[in-house]
């Protein structure tokens, strides 16, 4: 399948909030083409459908990044909601057209992507604690070593000695 957004674009949309990876309606919105009232539109048509471990409103707090998207005073009047990999899926049967389809499969391999990249880094900082703790006793003959070098340092330098090898 030709990708209609990039992976990346994808990706750098997706946050961390309550502990949770959601992407925001607005920029759902923008990946299917469509303005966010009309995305907001579907969602509330079909409430039943998204419960608030698939989507939720963000609090005042929460709503650091919000400030573009339509208004006739320049802001948003409400905050935006938050959808996670569930409420992605569950907006497939909400929004019908082939361009959701298509971005909603893509969204879906973003959040795979990124489970991956975490079971990754997970496993390399498995590995560190397993290193720390098989190394941490060479840990003291190390400061030994370098203190032993300290003073090696600290002594005079020794007397040059007579000149090596042969006059000529």
């Amino acid at each position: 399948m030709d990708e209609i957004v990039p992976m990346e674009r994808i990706e750098n949309r997706i946050f961390l909030i309550r502990g949770e990876k959601v992407l925001l309606d607005h920029d759902l919105a923008e990946l299917y083409g469509i303005e966010t009232k009309h995305l907001k539109r579907q969602v509330k048509r079909n409430l039943k459908r998204f419960p608030e471990d698939f989507m939720f409103q963000l609090t005042a707090a929460e709503n650091l990044r919000c400030q573009k998207v339509t208004s006739s005073y320049g802001g948003r009047r409400y905050p935006p909601y938050a959808f996670t990999e569930q409420g992605v899926a569950m907006l497939s049967s909400v929004l019908n057209s082939k361009r959701a389809i298509d971005v909603n499969i893509l969204i879906m391999r973003a959040f795979v992507r990124l489970r991956r990249l975490i079971s990754g880094h997970k496993e390399l900082a498995r590995k560190v604690e397993e290193l720390e703790r098989k190394y941490s006793k060479h840990e003291i003959e190390i400061t030994v070593v370098f203190k032993l070098l300290k003073k090696l340092m600290a002594l005079p330098p020794a007397p040059p000695k007579g000149k090596l090898g042969f006059d000529v």
